[in-house]
């Protein structure tokens, strides 16, 4: 066999990547090549060597014994775990990594048929056995990079999912704290406007707090109902008006068609609509406007923030909406708030979208289908 194999080195590999060639999405380069297929095949030539040549502790360290060596890798070992991982990178299952060593194995056999090559049964033992040793370790390797991956987004997942539900925490407390002051300053009554605002704040905090312990409980409802996107504007803008007190700027509401509706979580709908509220008031110059709109556009309702920030560089819309990103321009660094929100119309089938308009400002627009109230 190992004469066989040297003689017909070049035809065997050609013969295993037309198979591989044949496989969908199975593209890698030669450098990754190099750690599966050509790789064992001289591996297996060298143990065949070994073996002739009576040293067949060579052989073992080259291939492994039989059943493998998880405490000490050999050089088959080695090579085919790189391999593993490679396909994993590559973003293959596990059946792509039995199916890489099934083609060098059809490709020998065959070709040992047509021209007709006999081979000893100890030859044959030593071919099953750094095949065996191989996918073993190669399978090992994937299964081991795989769940390693799996394990770091799940951690991604849950530092994301925490991140969104204080940001979302932070900011109806941040009302309440504003609502709490006005009323103080104005001495005004708990029953009016601003106090409705501060009630309005502490419930949506008890709402945030009661769906994460529902969905830590696997309890989560559907959360979506339908509602007048006039009086959800309207409630968006009582709260708009405390930030617009606490700054420079002044808030402008357009009117809106009392007939228009739209199908949402309302609550996280409102907290998307209140990130873009706060940012366009954060970063708009002083003593501008900020406006707040909702109109219909054929079958679909779109909300406006529109602001005066003078507008955003090159790279600010691309960057704006990555969570934990970190910016050196200001005016792109609303990435959590932006991301939170975006997700959050997203999960109504809608979308939010950035508008730049140099010299003047920002237009973020968020798009919800249009229901019909019944």
């Amino acid at each position: 066999m190992r004469s066989f194999l040297t003689t017909n080195h070049d035809e065997l590999l050609a013969r295993c990547k037309l198979k591989v060639a044949q496989r969908p999405r199975r593209a890698a380069t030669g450098a990754q090549l190099a750690h599966g297929l050509p790789m064992f095949l001289n591996q297996l030539t060298r143990t065949l060597a070994a073996e002739a040549n009576d040293d067949p502790e060579a052989g073992i360290r080259i291939s492994g014994p039989t059943g493998g060596d998880a405490m000490a890798l050999s050089e088959i070992g080695v090579s085919a775990a790189a391999h593993g991982k490679e396909l994993l990178d590559l973003g293959y299952t596990v059946d792509q990594v039995v199916h890489d060593y099934g083609d060098l194995c059809q490709a020998i056999t065959d070709l040992a048929f047509e021209r007709d090559a006999p081979f000893a049964v100890a030859e044959f033992r030593t071919l099953n056995r750094c095949l065996d040793n191989a996918i073993a370790d190669a399978v090992t390797e994937f299964s081991h990079q795989r769940d390693s991956q799996i394990s770091l987004q799940q951690l991604a997942d849950e530092k994301q999912r925490l991140g969104f539900l204080v940001h979302e925490l932070r900011n109806s407390l941040g009302t309440a704290t504003l609502a709490v002051r006005a009323l103080e300053l104005g001495n005004m009554a708990i029953g009016g406007a601003t106090g409705a605002i501060l009630k309005r704040s502490l419930s949506t905090l008890g709402l945030l707090i009661g769906r994460a312990i529902a969905e830590v409980r696997d309890e989560a409802p559907d959360p979506r109902q339908t509602f007048s996107v006039a009086a959800f504007i309207a409630d968006a803008a009582g709260m708009a008006r405390l930030d617009a007190l606490a700054g420079t700027a002044t808030l402008k509401v357009g009117s809106v068609d009392p007939l228009l509706t739209v199908k949402a979580d309302r609550v996280l709908l409102h907290a998307a609509l209140a990130n873009l509220l706060q940012n366009a008031f954060k970063f708009t110059h002083a003593g501008s406007v900020v406006t707040l709109s909702a109109h219909a556009f054929g079958e679909h309702v779109r909300i406006d923030v529109e602001d005066h920030c003078g507008g955003l560089p090159s790279d600010g819309v691309a960057r704006m909406f990555v969570p934990f990103k970190k910016n050196t321009d200001a005016r792109a660094g609303l990435g959590l708030g932006l991301s939170i929100a975006r997700q959050s119309v997203e999960a109504d089938l809608g979308s939010l979208t950035v508008r730049d308009v140099p010299g003047s400002g920002c237009v973020f627009t968020i798009s919800l289908p249009r229901y019909s109230l019944q």
